[in-house]
């Protein structure tokens, strides 16, 4: 590998150093606001550094010292340093890259530039008919023109002439400038003290010796520039971008990319794919809603519930020992209406259609990703191309032989050290996810402790300050809503702890390349907040009110509290406020973190350094006064995103919803955070990035698992299959009294009856209601023979026909989905044609260029040595021909 490193012989002693701290050339400001030059207007600022000046405040010995090692940090670039406009003790150092710099780190960067312009004519849009009306959902092209496009190949210095260089000052976009610099400046030493070797900005950056190190933008976000020849690209991506009144145009994703380099883009590019692509579910799932509010009325076994003589007349066991009491069917009469929204056939189709739809999404990106990555010149980004973050170089004291190049090279740790640091990482992410599971049965048991307050409490007919919402307020639905907002702070509490911890653990674990940091700290982040934030949601779908016995034997958790039951219409409503309350609250936190957050920052920052209007302020000022990007840069984006993917997947089938509320979401978010980083963020370091890393196989797993859990939440969770199964065989003979299929009598059959004798000490209710009079028995959820049966509370036939029902369903569906989504992936390539054609074509004029070389490097060579020795077998023949006459 090409170790810049190496290559370099970067050794510095102390004594070699400069004492004077300003150890660049200083000139005073120009008053040119919207310049990105030095003041001789030639050079071009590509980086820019901020420290506090020490003639103007003091600092310890510690950071004298460092500041005299921080010219070493510029090893080949040129300087120039200004004082601040605003506060004197600031200065602003500002890097230049030479032209020979830039090709020199470009070839070590492998940064691939066009060598000739695309031949390959592309092929019609499907759309172009009707070009006069989807014109208008795209950037204006008189604003943003679009870039000719060129095959490209890896820079090499002694090819320059092959490459297309119409403007050397042009040749390198500013991004490219900008990554190169920060490469520099991450891996310059600054201190050598026997082995151990300190350097980088980072290090510098983290002790407080410099304020900030960033690149910068090239203009105000609402201002175009006065400079010459300034394109004003921010005020471009602001105007048709991130402004409000743009929402409805597609995003300028080229432009974006050559701001703010690939791995921004791909962002955006996935994200934007995303919310297109949620548009489609959104629609059915709305469908799905409509239907299920317009039948909600007309729905049998919820007329049964709320009629007079059926759902009135049925008396329920109490859900409680002793303070519960019993209660009238008909008391959730509103509840089981609701409950026919979500819980119908409609959803079922809804639920298939989301397992396919989920497929095609990640296949139809992968095609789409391909086409970004030849487009931006990532298709050959491989992993030996990534060079080793400083902090894993900083640490290489041990050797050992490469496996694969059989040479010597260090290492930070050895194999042993390797897994002791990746088993205490794993250590700690258990004990962490063991104490998320520990919240999760703490509010598992105030669920149980606080239904029974609610069950004395809201079963009474006394509430008359709730009396607009009675019919709405029962014992479940208050324990749901008052659990899922507990869940929901405990989530967000958590978060912020494991967070650190997590980075904590990682940079402890020490991985070689950025990638595999990000990589990960990816799957440790995921993990917790899988557990985090769906378990929960796991715990009512699959665990409440499955074990719970029957009134006279009920269950018990830790021995003292009482198992929850559903309510008679099944747990899937209470699925359904649980998912309301975290995705409606997490949408609304994270909006306020990412908007309001920032924005107070640099207001309260400008107003704490406000100066005078007569005052003019520099570029690199204006920049340094915006918020600084997190070290993490995109991971909470996506973390975000992948959260609500798995909402929008997993639990699908009890929230039809779900995509119409993340589409909404969606198209705030792509806003949001183009604004974000356009106008209230520094510009951010240009980063490469082929893909989206981690995240592509941790949404797939996702995909995965949503087949099975939509399959268990219809057949466990809803009450579709025991419908079906009463619709199709329990209603008519043997089994029901009924010449025909029906519904009717449903809800009659679903509750078993319980004898009110058979109560023990500890459960039986010690008060009753004025109504219950002359009554021996009362009902309670379950398929269970009544009193009197040979097989006294045991499990009905029914029952076991529901189960053998409700296993059957799950197998079958998952078969035919995961068939379909296979079938799916096979006949949907990867790599459009078009792109593969391309790619071919580049690779081809690449080796073409690299033969033409050889062969003239080979040909140069040879014209000398052919000079040379002509003369000698002149000679040769010579000798030859007097030797063979004398022996004649």
């Amino acid at each position: 590998m090409y170790n810049i490193m190496e290559e370099e012989e970067y050794e510095f002693e102390a004594a070699d150093l400069p004492d004077d701290p300003c150890f660049c050339p200083q000139a005073e400001f120009n008053n040119k606001p919207d310049s990105l030059f030095f003041n001789d207007g030639v050079r071009r600022i590509d980086f820019v550094l901020v420290y506090e000046d020490e003639d103007k405040k003091e600092f310890e010995k510690r950071h004298t010292f460092l500041r005299r090692k921080v010219g070493s940090l510029c090893m080949g670039m040129e300087l120039e340093a200004t004082r601040s406009v605003i506060d004197e003790k600031l200065m602003f150092v500002k890097i230049h890259m030479p032209w020979d710099v830039l090709c020199t780190y470009a070839e070590v960067l492998h940064i691939k530039l066009p060598i000739e312009p695309n031949d390959l004519s592309s092929r019609p849009s499907p759309w172009r008919f009707f070009s006069c009306i989807t014109k208008h959902f795209y950037p204006s092209e008189d604003l943003i023109t679009k870039e000719t496009e060129f095959f490209t190949a890896p820079f090499e210095k002694n090819r320059l002439e092959y490459f297309y260089v119409k403007d050397r000052d042009q040749f390198f976009t500013q991004s490219m400038r900008s990554r190169m610099a920060y490469y520099i400046l991450s891996r310059a030493p600054y201190e050598i003290r026997g082995k151990i070797k300190k350097f980088g900005i980072t290090k510098l950056l983290d002790g407080g010796v410099y304020k900030a190190a960033y690149p910068l933008h090239d203009s105000r976000f609402n201002v175009r520039s006065k400079e010459e020849g300034c394109p004003s690209e921010r005020l471009l991506l602001y105007e048709e971008w991130a402004h409000p009144k743009s929402f409805y145009k597609m995003q300028p994703l080229d432009l974006i990319r050559k701001y703010y380099g690939e791995k921004i883009g791909i962002y955006f590019a996935w994200l934007g794919f995303y919310t297109a692509m949620l548009a489609f579910a959104a629609i059915v799932g709305l469908g799905c809603f409509i239907y299920g509010f317009k039948t909600q009325d007309t729905s049998t076994w919820s007329k049964e519930v709320c009629h007079p003589e059926i759902g009135g007349a049925i008396v329920m066991c109490p859900q409680c020992d002793k303070d519960c009491t019993y209660w009238r069917l008909n008391s959730t009469c509103e509840t089981s209406k609701k409950l026919c929204i979500f819980d119908n056939f409609g959803t079922l189709v809804f639920a298939v259609f989301m397992s396919i739809w989920v497929t095609l999404f990640l296949e139809f990106w992968k095609r789409y990703q391909a086409e970004l990555e030849y487009e931006w010149d990532t298709v050959e980004f491989l992993e030996q191309e990534e060079q080793p973050r400083p902090e894993y170089e900083a640490k290489c004291i041990h050797e050992r032989i490469n496996p694969i190049t059989r040479v010597k090279e260090k290492v930070p740790f050895t194999a042993c050290g390797r897994c002791i640091r990746v088993s205490l990482g794993m250590g700690t992410v258990l004990f962490w996810l063991l104490l998320i599971l520990a919240s999760v049965v703490a509010i598992i048991v105030y669920r149980l402790a606080v239904f029974f307050s609610f069950s004395k409490k809201l079963r009474a007919q006394d509430l008359k300050e709730l009396e607009p919402f009675k019919e709405y307020v029962t014992p479940q639905m208050a324990t749901s809503v008052t659990a899922s907002i507990i869940s929901f702070v405990v989530i967000m509490i958590l978060n912020i702890l494991y967070e650190r911890v997590a980075i904590w653990i990682t940079d402890f674990e020490l991985p070689r390349t950025k990638t595999e940091y990000e990589n990960s700290l990816t799957l440790k982040m995921f993990l917790f907040q899988f557990v985090n934030y769906y378990s929960s949601c796991f715990y009512i779908a699959f665990a409440k009110g499955k074990v719970v016995g029957y009134p006279g034997q009920p269950v018990y958790l830790l021995g003292k509290y009482r198992n929850e039951e559903c309510d008679p219409g099944g747990c899937l409503i209470e699925l359904t406020t649980q998912l309301t309350v975290i995705m409606g609250g997490k949408a609304i936190w994270n909006n306020i973190q990412e908007v309001l957050m920032p924005w107070v920052k640099n207001l309260i920052f400008r107003y704490c350094t406000r100066v005078g209007s007569e005052k003019v302020i520099p570029r690199w000022e204006q920049d340094y006064q915006l918020q600084p990007i997190g070290k993490l840069g995109l991971f909470y984006e996506y973390l975000e995103m992948v959260i609500q993917f798995g909402f929008v997947t997993l639990f699908v089938a009890s929230f039809p919803l779900a995509p119409v509320l993340a589409l909404v979401n969606n198209l705030f978010e792509i806003r949001v955070d183009a604004w974000k980083i356009t106008t209230q963020f520094r510009r951010i370091v240009p980063e490469k990035a082929q893909d989206i890393g981690a995240w592509q196989p941790i949404l797939q797993g996702v995909a995965i698992l949503a087949v099975a859990t939509n399959a268990m939440i219809i057949a466990f969770t809803s009450d579709m299959i025991p419908r079906l199964v009463y619709y199709w065989s329990f209603s008519v003979y043997p089994y029901g009294d009924y010449s025909e299929n029906t519904m009717e009598g449903y809800i009659n059959s679903t509750l078993s009856i319980f004898n009110i004798e058979d109560f023990s000490n500890t459960s039986k209710p010690e008060k009753t209601p004025y109504w219950f009079n002359n009554i021996t028995t009362c009902r309670y959820r379950d398929f269970r023979y009544p009193p009197g049966h040979p097989k006294e509370y045991e499990y009905s036939i029914y029952y076991w026909h529901v189960i053998a029902a409700k296993l059957a369903f799950i197998i079958v569906v998952e078969h035919i989905v995961y068939l379909t989504k296979f079938i799916l992936s096979y006949i949907i390539p990867d790599v459009p044609d078009a792109v593969k054609e391309q790619i071919k074509r580049e690779k081809y004029l690449t080796q073409v260029i690299l033969h033409e070389t050889n062969l003239k490097l080979v040909t140069k060579h040879l014209k000398p040595m052919e000079m040379e020795s002509f003369p000698k077998s002149a000679r040769l023949l010579e000798c030859l021909f007097f030797f063979f006459f004398s022996t004649k």
